[in-house]
């Protein structure tokens, strides 16, 4: 594959914007991995209630991305960042309330409100940015804002565990208020400033009914296995974020603070393998990229699952191994998202708007945290890991499949 500008000249303003946003929900949903645990300890709850957050928040990813989808097809991609905003902002206020009266379901509400907006916001950004630039490195573009998204992931557990966890009266809502008044200012940005509503080729060529552009893609069986994909790496993904910090502090390995700071350090990991793998894939093909990082991944969660073994460790350097293990996978799994979206968009010209819609449907994988936690609750600490392994699995089977049989570049 020969090197392509990644971006044009026109395009980096509106780029560097969109970017930001990448960074914004990255944060954003990190914090909740923190927020997990702080509420098992505050509000005395288990491991399976306190998954009730992962499922109220990406389960509005489900909910609000066919409608989010529409109102950008018709209104366009700045609008449609706005309006996720304002959302943002409006469950980030609703913290305040909540912590004064510490009503769980209130916080539940807020978290649905707040994961609306971010519905709104990665579903205009993930398309958008592809367009920004040559379709040849659609793929490494995405993989760049994915980067800042990155970013954000990490210091998210750093600065919200670093507040929870070393604070005798931490409220939950301070974060959410400074939060909410930042968003609040960059949809005032947003509403002033001109984001060209790019459209591909095959886009301007001919304009279709969204409800005929979803009867085309529910025919592609190549989107079809791509959708799939994506929902078991975000099944996989958010299920390991949140349950990290309950992972190794159940192991006895360390504190709640020192296993924030961890998941942190391992989301600086996960953001360093975005960079890197933005760059390589400008000279590698990114489904070629996909399939070794998917193995990596199924390689460190096999080694999690036999490392875990009660006897397998002694109490040296060796107890940490599962740890090590965990976060070697952030490295590994630091691709996958914008490559398989990235993928699975290729090519579909005028139903692009539609498939992204259907595609940001997928962190409702995030609810397979209950899951995980359910099984953490009724067997072992160790066997959850069963999900996200299966998960990664399906992503090698998706990038093999496209190994095989790439798309040609135009």
């Amino acid at each position: 594959m020969s090197k392509a500008s990644l971006t044009n000249r026109k395009y980096v303003v509106p780029f560097i914007l969109i970017t930001s946003l990448f960074f914004l929900w990255g944060f954003a949903r990190a914090m909740l991995d923190v927020l997990n645990k702080h509420f098992q300890e505050e509000l005395n709850i288990s491991i399976t209630q306190s998954s009730l957050i992962q499922v109220s928040s990406y389960l509005a990813y489900f909910m609000m991305a066919i409608p989010a989808g529409l109102f950008i097809s018709r209104y366009g991609y700045r609008r449609g960042v706005v309006l996720g905003l304002l959302l943002f902002a409006a469950g980030s206020f609703l913290f305040i309330p909540g912590s004064m009266v510490e009503d769980y379901a209130l916080y539940l509400g807020a978290f649905f409100i707040l994961a609306c907006g971010l519905t709104f916001l990665e579903t205009a950004a993930n398309p958008y940015s592809t367009l920004l630039g040559p379709e040849e490195t659609a793929t490494s573009r995405l993989n760049l804002s994915q980067s800042f998204n990155g970013l954000g992931s990490s210091l998210g557990p750093l600065i919200m565990g670093g507040y929870l966890f070393n604070q005798t009266e931490a409220h939950v809502s301070r974060p959410y208020a400074v939060l909410g008044i930042l968003v609040l200012l960059m949809a005032v940005v947003f509403s002033r400033v001109n984001l060209p509503e790019i459209q591909s080729e095959r886009e301007e060529a001919d304009t279709e009914a969204s409800s005929s552009a979803l009867k085309v893609l529910m025919s592609n069986r190549m989107f079809l296995f791509g959708l799939a994909a994506l929902l078991a790496y975000e099944v996989s993904e958010i299920s390991i974020n949140s349950y990290f910090v309950n992972f190794v502090t159940g192991l006895g390995r360390m504190e709640s603070d020192v296993a924030s700071y961890i998941l942190g350090l391992s989301l600086f990991i996960f953001m360093g393998g975005r960079f890197l793998g933005s760059w390589i894939m400008r000279t590698v093909r990114a489904e070629r990229m996909l399939y070794w990082c998917a193995a990596g991944s199924i390689f460190c969660m096999l080694m999690v699952i036999l490392t875990s073994i009660p006897g397998f460790s002694g109490s040296s350097w060796m107890r940490y191994l599962p740890v090590a293990f965990l976060m070697a996978n952030y490295l590994c799994e630091a691709i996958m998202f914008p490559t398989i979206f990235a993928l699975a968009v290729q090519g579909l010209g005028k139903q692009t708007k539609t498939a992204a819609s259907i595609l940001m449907m997928t962190p409702v994988g995030g609810c397979g945290f209950l899951l995980m936690a359910l099984i953490a609750d009724h067997t072992t600490l160790v066997f959850p890991f069963i999900i996200p392994l299966l998960g990664f699995v399906v992503v090698w089977a998706y990038a093999r499949r496209k190994k095989t049989h790439p798309q040609p570049l135009p």
